[in-house]
């Protein structure tokens, strides 16, 4: 019988997910731990890939009976490229808020994913973005004119660069930390402070890679430096209007950083802010939040202001842009209920 093929050999293929397995992961099934690890995925559709011989540990194919083991390396690896590089122009609307011949602002609605990934293939902003407009750069990480991202259900503002020399200029700006960048979030509970900055390395999280955490003390290598500044706009009884400025963009910064000192966003379902987490046992008040929920059905964030340095004039640039309808809304209502409470 021969030797099971190295992944060297299995030049055809292309990786679609990669990931190192923590120190200190217990004995799993490859196929439960790649449930927490690979966005929308069954564990029928892992349990076909591992049949199909598309995941590999440490080099070789497993099956989904495998047990990862600390220091693993899994890739998934189909005879396709990923979806994300077979980018589809769509006649999207595209809210634009200023636009020259080197960037262009965009309002993003919430609910547009801003780029192809797995599970979400059409209807990005991207897929928008190559359509409305030719010959956008690539970033990096070869994403069309993409400087920076906010998440899914975070609405607001993002600048695109339309040329190789904006790109590159945005690019710094944002990676020396002197663009500048305000989010408005309502949060559970009554934050202390009126103003303060939260620190914490931040990354994957060792349990649900589809979250991130903070890590402290020894264990920050575990992420990276991140940096919060915010502060109260308003008080409204079991919730709290805040700004946050970012230093650094990490992914869920605000997310993260705010449920880590123990203010999680709004109706936040990744990071448990769904639940009612502040407040009182009373049936009318759990109805109020539900009806809240239903009127802003996401994480309460909003890119509210964007600065940056125009790449060719050397002009700062500032925009901002109203809350959207949704949150407005929800804010109003806990207005109201908050007068109740004095």
């Amino acid at each position: 019988m021969a030797d099971t093929p190295d992944i060297s050999e299995e030049n055809e293929l292309y990786e679609h997910y990669a990931f190192k397995v923590e120190k200190g992961q217990q004995p799993l099934r490859i196929d439960k731990y790649l449930m927490n690890f690979v966005e929308n995925a069954t564990r029928n559709k892992i349990q076909q890939a591992a049949k199909d011989g598309s995941i590999f540990v440490n080099g070789k194919p497993v099956k989904s009976n495998y047990k990862v083991k600390p220091n693993d390396h899994i890739r998934v690896k189909f005879e396709h490229p990923p979806h994300e590089h077979l980018l589809v122009a769509e006649d999207i609307p595209i809210d634009i808020v200023y636009e020259d011949d080197d960037v262009l602002v965009v309002n993003k609605p919430a609910g547009m994913v801003v780029h192809p990934g797995h599970g979400n293939y059409s209807g990005t902003l991207i897929n928008g973005l190559i359509f409305h407009f030719e010959n956008l750069p690539n970033n990096s990480s070869e994403r069309p004119g993409l400087v920076h991202r906010i998440d899914k259900d975070t609405s607001g503002l993002l600048v695109v660069a339309k040329t190789e020399k904006a790109m590159a200029h945005l690019s710094n700006q944002f990676a020396e930390k002197t663009s500048e960048r305000e989010y408005v979030a309502l949060v559970w509970g009554n934050v202390d402070d009126d103003e303060g900055t939260i620190e914490g390395h931040i990354g994957r999280h060792p349990k649900n890679r589809l979250q991130n955490t903070v890590y402290e003390g020894d264990e920050t290598y575990k992420g990276k430096p991140a940096i919060t500044h915010y502060k109260v706009l308003e008080r409204l009884g079991y919730v709290t209007l805040v700004s946050c400025k970012l230093e650094t963009g990490r992914t869920h910064q605000i997310r993260v950083h705010m449920k880590h000192i123990g203010h999680t966003l709004f109706n936040d379902e990744r990071y448990g802010g769904e639940k009612i987490l502040k407040g009182t046992t009373f049936s009318k008040y759990k109805q109020f939040v539900e009806n809240c929920f239903k009127i802003l059905p996401r994480q309460a964030l909003h890119a509210k202001t964007l600065g940056f340095e125009h790449p060719t004039t050397g002009q700062w640039m500032s925009f901002t842009t109203a809350l959207p309808e949704d949150m407005q809304q929800c804010i109003e209502k806990w207005r109201d209920y908050a007068t109740h409470l004095k």
